[in-house]
């Protein structure tokens, strides 16, 4: 290959994958170690070992120590999938858009918000709901909780020119989350700021992020109908 072509562990990558995609290494081959690899492709040790790593951790290859890596004998494909700013989100799609807060107010969560996010049944979190917009249409209503006693600094921001979605995203960190998917029926109050029928169906992202042991937020973001979403495997 040319050698050029492999001074990331990202083009490293690549290559390995056209091997194994192309069967020149088939399933349950034993690949070259790194050492060779490092070699043949023109790179340092440490980048084909990051490459090999990241292709591990997808499912493509088995690595164990003293036996080498192997091409998966059954891969398994999983989905990426990112925290999105909904703004970037809007328009990646070529829409202008837009925000509205609907309610920021600290208060004590309910039970299952508050056992969620592992915090006191009378701590005061920040509950922020807003609704964004595309081409002046609603796109998405985010309903969510954060935890305020984990980060402060949400206490001081009213989030009428930015939504907390951004503002988290850029300030503070995340290690970990829980993610889950529902096509579920519009609430009264959800298909008046969805624009929809009553009861029409939406797509409802529930997600809670962790900064190592401690929560940082918990959100149910709802879809206008006809929504889609896409990802890569």
């Amino acid at each position: 290959m040319n050698v050029q072509a492999a001074q990331t562990w990202q083009s490293v990558q690549e290559e390995v994958l056209r091997r194994i995609h192309a069967r020149e290494w088939k399933p349950g081959d034993l690949i070259p170690n790194e050492a060779e690899l490092a070699k043949d492709f023109g790179c340092a040790r440490s980048t084909v070992n990051r490459a090999l790593r990241s292709l591990a951790e997808r499912g493509l290859l088995e690595r164990r120590r003293r036996a080498g890596t192997r091409v998966a004998a059954q891969p398994v494909a999983k989905a990426t999938l990112n925290i999105a700013v909904i703004r970037h989100e809007v328009e990646d799609r070529g829409a202008r858009y837009g925000y509205q807060l609907a309610l920021r107010e600290a208060r004590v969560a309910p039970t299952h918000i508050s056992a969620a996010l592992g915090v006191g049944v009378q701590d005061r979190l920040l509950h922020v709901m807003a609704l964004h917009l595309s081409d002046d249409a609603p796109y998405a209503l985010e309903d969510r909780w954060i935890n305020s006693v984990h980060v402060p600094d949400a206490l001081e921001q009213d989030f009428r020119s930015i939504s907390a979605n951004e503002w988290l995203l850029q300030s503070v960190p995340y290690t970990r989350g829980e993610i889950s998917f529902a096509a579920i029926p519009a609430s009264a109050e959800n298909a008046k700021h969805l624009n929809c029928p009553e009861n029409s169906a939406v797509l409802a992202i529930n997600r809670l992020t962790w900064d190592h042991d401690h929560s940082v937020t918990a959100v149910q973001v709802l879809f206008a109908p006809g929504h889609q979403m896409r990802t890569q495997i």
